[in-house]
C-alpha cells in the first residue's frame, strides 16, 4: 500500500462503462435499503401485528428489536459474503445478496399476524429480518468496492458517494410508498391490511434490479488479481488474524464507522420515531417532514464526496462527529418545540415529577406480556406515564413511600396495591390514571401535537441539520474504508468495520434510545447512546485513523 503523501498517476476522465457501473451498483443498492427500510418505517404497524400479546410500551420496543435483529447479524453476513467476494468476485456476490434480500422481504407480505397462528408469528418474522440482514452484511462492501476499482484515482470519493445516498434514497422511496398509500387507502385500511402491500411490491424492484446487475463484468481489480493468480486463499485469517490488518479495522470502527453509524440512524429512523412517539406527531405528517428534509439533504451526498477527493476523507469526518457530539440535545430540543409547541411549553411551565423509592420500581418493560405493572403504587404511576410518552424526572423517596405523581402545583397519589386483588388493583389504576390525566390537561400537556401549530419550516430545517451531520460524516466513509485495505482482502476487511459500527452501533440505535426513555421518563435520555459514540469516535479518530484519499488502490 502506498504512503497517503504520494504523487498519484493521472488518469482519464471516467469512461461511460464506469458511469454504468455506477448506475447499476446504485440502483441494486438502494432497492435492497428500500427493503431493509420498510421494516423501520411501519415499526408501528408491525408491533400491533405480531406483537399484540403484550402491552403497547412493550410491544414496540419488541418491535424495534425485531427491526434490531437484522442489524445484529450484519457483521455475521458480512464476513460470509465477503470471503465469497474476495474468493471468487465481486459481482457474484451481491447478485446473490440481492436475491436472499428481496425474497426475505416480498414474504414478510404474506405473513400471518399474532391473532392467526400466535407466537409462531414473530419467531418467523424475526428470522426473515436475519436472512435480511445476512444478505445486507454482503451488499455493502461488495457495492463500494465494485465502484471504487472501476473510479480514476482522485474522484474515488465522488464516485462512491453515489453508493452513499442509496441508503438514504432507498429510504425516501419507501416512505413515499407508505405516506401514498396511507392517503389512498386510508388510515384503517393501511393499518388493517395495506401495511403489507409496500412488501409485496418489492417483488417488481428484486427483478428490475437483478436484471441490472446481470449486465455488468467483474471488477477490473479483482479480474487481475484472478488472472495473475494472486487472489487471498484464506481472505478472513488474512485480514482479522493478522495485526497490521487487524489494527486498521479497529480504528475504523471505532474512529469512524460507529460515530457515522449511530449518526444515521438517529437521523434516519430515532427522528420519526422521537416524532412520532414522543412529540405526539401524527404518523403521515410526521413522514412528510421528514421525506422533505431527506430531498433536500441527499445532493449534499455527492458534495462532501466531491469535496473529500480535494481536502481529504479525515476532516470532513472528524468534523461530522464533533459536530454530532456538541448540538444533538439542542437540536432535538429545538425539534421538540417546533413539532408540538405545546408539550414544550407544558414540561417547561408544569414539569412531571415521580417521588418514590427507586427500589420498589421496575423497568417498564416485559418481553412475554406476563407482568400488568400493578404490584407496587412506583409501577402503577410510571406505567401510565410511560405509555403516554410523558416526560417526567424522579425523586427519590424513603421505603415503602407510597408513589406520587406531581404535574406542575398538582399531586396524585397513587394507590397501594397491597391486599387488592387483581380486579382491585385494576379499577385503582383506572382510577388513578384519570387523574394524572385531567392533572396534565389542566396543566396544559395536549393529547397529541396540533396540526396547526407545528412549525413545519423549522421541523424540517432541524431534521435538514441533523441530516448534514448524516451526509458528510457518510459521504466520504466508503472510499476511505476501500482506501485503508489491500485489494486481496478488501471486501473482507471494510465490511466488517461497516456492518459492526452500523449494524450494531447504528442498528440497535433505536430500540436502546426508547427504552432508555421509557425507563427514565426523561425524552432526550435516549440522546446519550449517540452523543458518547460520536464523542469517543472523535477523540480515537483524531488520534490513530489516517488520511488515505491520496492512496493508490490497486
Amino acid at each position: 500500500m502506498t504512503s497517503a503523501t504520494e504523487d498519484l498517476p493521472k488518469h482519464h476522465p471516467p469512461t461511460g462503462t464506469e458511469k454504468r457501473v455506477i448506475l447499476a451498483s446504485a440502483l441494486g443498492t438502494m432497492f435492497e435499503w428500500f427493503d431493509f427500510y420498510l421494516y423501520g418505517l411501519l415499526a408501528t404497524y408491525i408491533s400491533a401485528q405480531f406483537f399484540s400479546g403484550v402491552n403497547d410500551t412493550t410491544a414496540f420496543i419488541l418491535a424495534l428489536g425485531a427491526f434490531a435483529a437484522g442489524f445484529a447479524v450484519r457483521p455475521f453476513g458480512s464476513i460470509l459474503f465477503g470471503r465469497i467476494g474476495d474468493l471468487v468476485g465481486r459481482k457474484r456476490t451481491f447478485l446473490i445478496t440481492m436475491a436472499l434480500m428481496g425474497l426475505s422481504t416480498f414474504a414478510v407480505g404474506f405473513l400471518p399476524s399474532y391473532a392467526t397462528i400466535g407466537t409462531a408469528a414473530p419467531v418467523i418474522l424475526v428470522l426473515l429480518r436475519l436472512v435480511q440482514g445476512l444478505a445486507v452484511g454482503g451488499e455493502y462492501g461488495g457495492a463500494a468496492t465494485y465502484v471504487a476499482e472501476h473510479a480514476p484515482d482522485g474522484k474515488r470519493g465522488f464516485f462512491t458517494s453515489f453508493i452513499q445516498t442509496t441508503a438514504t434514497i432507498g429510504l425516501f422511496t419507501a416512505l413515499l410508498l407508505v405516506i401514498g398509500l396511507r392517503s389512498i387507502i386510508g388510515e384503517e385500511a393501511f393499518a388493517g391490511w395495506g401495511w403489507r402491500v409496500p412488501f409485496l411490491l418489492s417483488i417488481f424492484l428484486l427483478g428490475v434490479s437483478l436484471w441490472i446487475r446481470l449486465k455488468l463484468d467483474e471488477s477490473p481489480v479483482f479480474q487481475k488479481m484472478k488472472d495473475e493468480g494472486t487472489i487471498s486463499k484464506a481472505p478472513v485469517t488474512e485480514a482479522f488474524g493478522r495485526w497490521s490488518n487487524l489494527k486498521i479495522v479497529l480504528i475504523a470502527l471505532f474512529g469512524a464507522v460507529a460515530g457515522q453509524g449511530v449518526i444515521g440512524y438517529t437521523a434516519q429512523f430515532y427522528t420519526l420515531f422521537f416524532l412520532e412517539r414522543i412529540a405526539d406527531v401524527d404518523g403521515a405528517t410526521a413522514n412528510i417532514l421528514l421525506v422533505t428534509g431527506l430531498v433536500i439533504a441527499t445532493p449534499t451526498f455527492v458534495f462532501f464526496g466531491w469535496l473529500s477527493d480535494k481536502i481529504g476523507r479525515k476532516p470532513i469526518i472528524m468534523t461530522s462527529l464533533l459536530l454530532s457530539t456538541l448540538t444533538m440535545f439542542p437540536l432535538f430540543n429545538m425539534l421538540t418545540y417546533a413539532a408540538n409547541p405545546a408539550l414544550a411549553e407544558a414540561v417547561k411551565r408544569a414539569p412531571v415529577v415521580v417521588v418514590a423509592n427507586n427500589d420498589e420500581c421496575s423497568f417498564q418493560f416485559d418481553p412475554i406480556g406476563k407482568n400488568t405493572f400493578d404490584r407496587t403504587s412506583c409501577d402503577i404511576a410510571k406505567a401510565y406515564l410511560a405509555k403516554t410518552g410523558v416526560d417526567y424526572r424522579n425523586q427519590a423517596a424513603p421505603a415503602g413511600t407510597i408513589a406520587q405523581v406531581s404535574v406542575g402545583d398538582t399531586t396524585v397519589t397513587a394507590p397501594d396495591p397491597s391486599g387488592l386483588d387483581a380486579t382491585q388493583r385494576a379499577t385503582a389504576a383506572a382510577r388513578f390514571s384519570g387523574q394524572v390525566e385531567a392533572a396534565l390537561h389542566a396543566a396544559g400537556y395536549p393529547d397529541k401535537a396540533d396540526p396547526a401549530q407545528i412549525n413545519r419550516p423549522m421541523v424540517v430545517l432541524t431534521i435538514l441539520a441533523i441530516m448534514l451531520l448524516t451526509t458528510s460524516a457518510y459521504a466520504p466513509l466508503a472510499a476511505m474504508l476501500v482506501e485503508l485495505f489491500p485489494a486481496r482482502v478488501r471486501y473482507t476487511s471494510m465490511s466488517l468495520p461497516y456492518h459492526i459500527g452500523n449494524g450494531w452501533f447504528g442498528g440497535f440505535l433505536p430500540t436502546t434510545a426508547f427504552a432508555m426513555v421509557a425507563a427514565t421518563g426523561d425524552i432526550y435520555y435516549g440522546l446519550w447512546y449517540p452523543v458518547v459514540v460520536t464523542g469517543l469516535g472523535f477523540v480515537i479518530g483524531m488520534l490513530f485513523l489516517p488520511e488515505t484519499y491520496k492512496r493508490n488502490i490497486d
